[in-house]
């Protein structure tokens, strides 16, 4: 199995690399020219014209009302968790199969992950799964809802689209009004994925979005807050520049803020990604479509698709073993590696860190396979093809 999936891998990959990342960044377009627009002019800072450039494409991209661009995308859900009431010794829950920074931003509030379960056909989190659980632990007091066995308050969720696949997000969304509970998107590996027709990221009051050097789109780093709520935005632009009250001179502060500011630089670096976007989408909507076509006839494993109900930016392409087979997962990986192409596992659970390993959780046996079995494959967008083989 190994090397036949090695030799459809490299029917699908070009030949005249010896090694191909996972994802790499494209520049092709105006990035040069825009970067050194902001060198000649000394606007390289936190202020300048691309930043709003950037938020006000990033509006019209996904149709969500505001943006607010900020140096990451963990700082993206810091902020936004915090805007969503989330506070000290409240729990959150989330996916156990998510990037650390989703735990991560949640233990900046000083509140508590709480890892629900995943589902396969999203790969993210199980919204039917986590109704039942919440039927056996959870109740509502005075608008708030409460972990029956911590006694805590369960403020927030935070549902990750996992390599790009939306999660289900009309059950959660009746799962948040039932509970109420604040849905807060982790959006930062979907830019360019669409939920029934709608982009992801508009669903919850706020939603983060991640810019990384291996996103289909990037600003070196980078990320960006989105929200339909004009005081929600008005008071992330606040709170991400310091609390600084606006005055020529005077250096006036009404909160504790953050300085989660996006340079100028890395904004102009997002503008020009940001005009090529429909192409990278359209280059690897079509390596996803050759990988399936090449991966079918491999026993042992199954590529990952999007749920029917979406549109997949497919930024990370990934495989998944058959259960009898996961015991090869990482002879696999050493294989494909050494033959420079790399792959990589999914991520360990959060369960299983040891920062996280007593913080709450329920049953979580499909993620735990689904970290056993699943593995990624070279995602970049120039393996598709030129913008207009696309």
């Amino acid at each position: 199995m190994i090397d036949l999936l090695i030799e459809k891998l490299r029917s699908v990959l070009p030949d005249d690399r010896s090694f191909l990342a996972l994802h790499e960044p494209n520049f092709q377009g105006n990035e040069w020219q825009y970067v050194k627009e902001c060198l000649d002019t000394g606007w390289v800072s936190s202020v300048g014209k691309y930043v709003d450039l950037f938020e006000q494409k990033l509006v019209e991209y996904t149709g969500v009302s505001h943006a607010v661009a900020v140096v990451n995308g963990t700082a993206a859900l810091h902020i936004s968790l915090l805007l969503s009431g989330v506070e000290a010794g409240d729990e959150v829950l989330m996916p156990t199969l998510t990037f650390i920074a989703t735990a991560n931003a949640v233990s900046y509030c000083g509140a508590i992950p709480h890892f629900v379960d995943c589902e396969f056909r999203t790969l993210g989190l199980d919204p039917r799964k986590l109704a039942t659980y919440l039927a056996e632990i959870a109740e509502v007091r005075q608008d708030e809802c409460y972990n029956r066995q911590t006694g805590r308050r369960i403020k927030a969720i935070v549902p990750m689209h996992t390599f790009g696949h939306p999660v289900d997000l009309d059950p959660l969304l009746d799962l948040c009004a039932r509970y109420q509970i604040e849905l807060v998107e982790d959006a930062a590996e979907s830019l360019g994925s669409f939920y029934k027709g709608q982009h992801t990221g508009g669903f919850g009051h706020i939603a983060a979005l991640s810019f990384n050097g291996n996103k289909v789109i990037t600003t070196g780093g980078g990320g960006a807050i989105l929200t339909n709520d004009a005081e929600l935005a008005k008071r992330a632009k606040h709170l991400t520049t310091t609390a600084k009250v606006p005055h020529k001179w005077e250096y006036n502060h009404d909160a504790i803020g953050y300085n989660y500011r996006l340079p100028n630089l890395n904004a102009a670096l997002g503008c020009a990604q940001l005009e090529q976007l429909p192409g990278f989408l359209a280059q690897k909507r079509t390596l996803a479509k050759r990988y399936q076509e090449a991966l079918q006839d491999v026993p042992g494993l199954t590529f990952v698709t999007e749920p029917d109900f979406a549109k997949s930016n497919y930024w990370l392409n990934a495989i998944l073993l058959d259960e009898t087979e996961a015991h090869r997962r990482d002879e696999l990986l050493r294989a494909t590696n050494e033959q420079g192409i790399m792959t990589r596992p999914f991520w360990t659970g959060m369960h299983k860190l040891p920062m996280f390993a007593d913080c709450p959780r329920m049953d979580l046996t499909v993620a735990e396979s689904l970290e056993w079995r699943t593995i990624n494959i070279p995602s970049s967008p120039f393996l598709g093809g030129r913008h207009d083989e696309a």
